[in-house]
């Protein structure tokens, strides 16, 4: 499919969003250990999604989706049967580092595998760990997938340890303490900042004792063994990175104003709001308590003049998915936008500081790549023109969005690497006026 994108009218309107696609893969995979029947409403069902739950049906487990709830027919920690075939974790990184650590806790041989992008992404930093703790793991030679676990012997209990990750990784982080439900004795979990903290969010209204806190500039994560997972009955919030791209279109398309309900708001997860907020948006924010154990609110955008602003440090890993969308404002924003301390991006489903400098330049956008971060120079129009998602869903995503304001269409083939994370983005979008074509 290519989408054309066109300059504007202004967007209005109020609307939803898909359910989280981080919480939808921890609560699919969760529920999966779990002891009983769960139901999780809001479920996304996507691209990211689906290989999620098909590798889950090959370890046995049992689950229907049915008008965006999810029902799964819980195993238990360790119920899981011997795969038939090799899991196809498709292009998805978080597949694969969260099903490792729950292959862990089960002891089932498996190997795992996916596309040729993510078999570029790095898992020796999960795997050290893992090692450590007795789990029998196996990496390519290039240090990623294909990943292969052997099995553990029954009623063998893995080693827990107190171990540092050299950065700050949900993905990685998951997995061990996945791994550390199966240990003999507690796991600490130490990090130079503050990852994403779904899985501790889940894993303790399942029943899990685990305690976070901060100690000598490092956040600490320590988790007690269980034997067993109560199971889920929840309903999803909204996915904060998919209202990323509608809050970026209604802040630079002149005269907008849209309202997102129901959007998660966890705080390890807002660092595009707050970057936007200094560059002068106008987002306000109105919260509606907690759902799922998270945070959730409803947002209303305005358009706004924004300025220029700089990302690094600990708030990179607070919009580490927003990179993409977080550019296309800066490229509408007046005067110098600089990202620091953002290497991360080049392991993506991407390498999204080359890419996102290389397509932003080929529509008109004066965009420079640095080791770890890019520099926008902003305040024109973009021109417009054909670009290259690079097969990422995010790019796709933010070059729709930058054709919103551009002096002439930008046209994107291969568009349906959208529905990986967001399967309604472009009828949602539309929905709200934008000026958005399919073609073929």
């Amino acid at each position: 499919m290519k989408l054309v994108s066109s300059a504007s009218i202004p967007l209005n309107g109020r609307t939803y969003l898909p359910g989280d696609k981080s919480l939808s893969h921890r609560a699919a995979l969760f529920a999966s250990l779990a002891d009983g029947r769960s139901r999780i409403r809001n479920f996304l069902a996507a691209g990211v999604t689906r290989v999620m739950l098909r590798s889950l049906g090959q370890l046995g487990v049992n689950w229907s989706l049915e008008n965006g709830t999810l029902t799964i027919e819980g195993r238990g920690l360790h119920g899981y049967l011997p795969p038939p075939n090799v899991l196809d974790c498709g292009n998805s990184a978080t597949t694969m580092r969260l099903l490792t650590g729950a292959l862990a806790v089960s002891g089932v041989p498996a190997t795992l595998d996916g596309t040729p992008g993510l078999r570029l992404r790095p898992m020796r930093r999960m795997a050290e760990p893992l090692g450590l703790m007795g789990v029998p793991i196996q990496l390519s030679d290039g240090g990623g997938a294909p990943l292969t676990l052997a099995a553990r012997p029954d009623g063998r209990l893995l080693q827990a340890i107190d171990y540092t990750l050299p950065v700050a990784s949900a993905q990685v982080k998951s997995a061990v303490l996945l791994a550390a439900l199966a240990a003999g004795g507690t796991t600490v979990l130490r990090e130079p900042g503050q990852s994403r903290d779904h899985t501790e969010r889940m894993l303790t209204g399942m029943g899990v004792r685990l305690a976070t806190w901060k100690e000598k500039g490092q956040v600490v994560t320590a988790l007690d063994p269980c034997g067993k997972l109560s199971p889920l009955n929840v309903s999803l919030p909204g996915d904060l990175s998919s209202a990323a791209f509608l809050v970026v279109a209604a802040l630079i398309v002149p005269g907008s104003e849209i309202t997102l309900e129901g959007v998660g708001l966890n705080p390890t997860r807002t660092g595009l709001i707050d970057a936007l907020s200094a560059m002068g948006a106008d987002i306000r924010v109105v919260e509606r308590g907690l759902q799922c154990g998270e945070p959730v609110g409803d947002l209303t955008v305005r358009s706004s003049r924004l300025e220029a602003g700089q990302v690094r440090g600990d708030q990179v890993v607070r919009m580490i998915d927003e990179f993409p969308i977080f550019a296309v404002a800066a490229a509408c924003a007046r005067g110098r936008t600089v990202v620091a301390d953002a290497g991360e991006l080049r392991y993506k489903e991407s390498d999204r500081i080359a890419a996102l400098c290389g397509e932003l330049r080929r529509i008109g956008v004066e965009a420079e790549e640095t080791a770890d971060g890019f520099i926008i120079h902003g305040g024109r129009r973009p021109c417009g023109g054909p670009v290259d998602p690079h097969g990422d869903h995010r790019m796709a995503m933010s070059l729709a969005v930058a054709g919103l304001v551009a002096e002439n269409p930008v046209s994107i083939p291969r568009a349906e690497a959208v529905d990986e994370s967001f399967p309604g983005f472009v009828a949602t979008l539309r929905s709200l006026g934008a000026n958005l074509k399919e073609d073929g």
